[in-house]
């Protein structure tokens, strides 16, 4: 069985080598680097299963390690950073990370969302079998989701999704005027239990809409339900 690897990017070796400490007790192997492009060759060169990333780092930020990971891999990102603002929060989320953690932080709780963003990215890379009936591709008014291939085109033009997004918009448009509460959103496409994580979904939610052009077009694919939560109008 492929041991999992998990990269640590922070430019403080005394932080690194303290989540290299607990994660190396659950059996991980790690790498470990200290500047933004370091980070991206390491993504690169070596299988990562999951990275954990500081934000203000030498070479490249914790931001763009995530722009330029996004554009080829689906591994889950953790930012552990000093900037506490929940604009901070809400900004790393949008760009693609999975989860945020703010330092100083405790290490078993970092060691325990470690372990869910990994059972969640080892199920959703299990082959599944469609049920009997089913289509892996959705396809409605000219917005195609294609769940093999975790793409989307809208009007014959790609749409770009982090995997988070994509995971949203597919659990929505399976269940086209059912409505799902933030919080079954949350722990449907996150695979871990709520936590005070309603804004999260919701900007998530904002962010799909943007990408769907809904701010150009009266077309609403992703409808509010004030008090309740959201569902997809197909």
């Amino acid at each position: 069985m492929k041991r999992i690897t998990i990269l640590i990017a922070d430019d403080d070796a005394e932080i690194a080598d303290l989540v290299a400490l607990h994660l190396e007790k659950e059996g991980y192997h790690l790498i470990k680097v200290t500047d933004g492009r370091a980070a991206v060759q390491a993504v690169q060169t070596h299988s990562i299963d999951l990275a954990i990333l500081d934000i203000m780092m030498p070479g490249l930020n914790g931001h763009e390690v995530t722009r330029q990971i996004r554009e080829q891999y689906q591994l889950p990102i953790i930012f552990l950073s000093a900037k506490t603002s929940d604009l901070d929060k809400i900004t790393g989320l949008v760009i693609g990370a999975d989860d945020y953690m703010t330092k100083p932080f405790n290490p078993m709780e970092l060691v325990a969302r470690v372990n869910a963003q990994l059972r969640r990215s080892l199920q959703l890379n299990q082959p599944v079998q469609p049920a009997a009936g089913s289509s892996p591709v959705i396809e409605i008014a000219g917005l195609i989701i294609d769940h093999d291939c975790r793409s989307v085109t809208l009007y014959g033009h790609p749409v770009e999704l982090t995997p988070k997004e994509f995971d949203i918009l597919h659990l929505l448009a399976s269940y086209p005027k059912k409505v799902f509460s933030a919080e079954h959103i949350f722990q449907q496409v996150w695979g871990e239990a709520y936590y005070e994580s309603g804004n999260t979904v919701m900007v998530h939610i904002r962010t799909l809409r943007k990408k769907l052009g809904e701010e150009q077009t009266k077309n609403k694919w992703i409808k509010t339900v004030w008090g309740v939560g959201y569902t997809f109008n197909g």
